[in-house]
């Protein structure tokens, strides 16, 4: 087993959803001590976000792109062939402004690449990073979850589905920034969920 661990919180140390992410990792390698974990933190190691220069060469012929561009394509292809080694993604998701980090949605733009995470058919769009399993460890400032505010669980769903991830879990710790009691409480629960979690 290939358990892939993608820390998307903007703080390098210290972020809630890096502390509840590494709580799940933890929890399946207890289970499968053979397995094999690569974590990939996105505040020491961003990937590009998508500008004009990742646009331009995406749509530039293989054989035309100048040295930055495919030196541009190479870091997106190489996190893509990550994601389909690994049987199971961990997602360490925190929420900033009611929506993902800028660093998950750098990790989104980067795996969706269309005839090789997902295409589309004469029926509609195929994701074609079946048979995973993933984690999204959300830790919240507030409470969130179940509400009209909650843009992520929505929004992760539909994005992971669509490129072909449909078995998905979610971890909430909520109301970490609601004085020491609330965060102390809120993580407790996290780690029971965790505890009883399919692995």
């Amino acid at each position: 087993m290939k358990i892939l661990q993608i820390n998307a919180s903007a703080r390098s140390e210290g972020g809630n959803s890096t502390r509840l992410a590494n709580a799940i990792t933890a929890h399946l390698k207890s289970h499968h001590p053979e397995a094999e974990v690569e974590v990939r933190d996105l505040a020491r190691n961003p990937l590009p976000f998508l500008d004009e220069a990742g646009v331009t060469a995406l749509f530039t012929p293989a054989d035309q792109r100048t040295p930055e561009q495919i030196a541009r394509i190479a870091q997106d292809e190489a996190m893509i062939a990550r994601v389909q080694a690994a049987n199971v993604l961990v997602l360490g998701v925190p929420m900033y402004n009611f929506g993902v980090s800028v660093q998950l949605k750098s990790f989104i733009d980067s795996i969706a690449r269309a005839g090789i995470t997902f295409r589309y058919t004469e029926s509609g769009p195929e994701g074609l990073l079946k048979g995973k399993r993933v984690y999204v460890a959300c830790a919240r400032g507030g409470v969130y979850r179940d509400t009209p505010a909650d843009s992520q669980t929505p929004y992760l769903r539909q994005v992971l589905g669509f490129l072909g991830m449909t078995d998905v879990e979610f971890i909430y710790a909520e109301g970490m920034n609601m004085g020491p009691e609330s965060a102390e409480k809120s993580f407790a629960a996290a780690e029971a969920a965790i505890a009883n979690l399919p692995v």
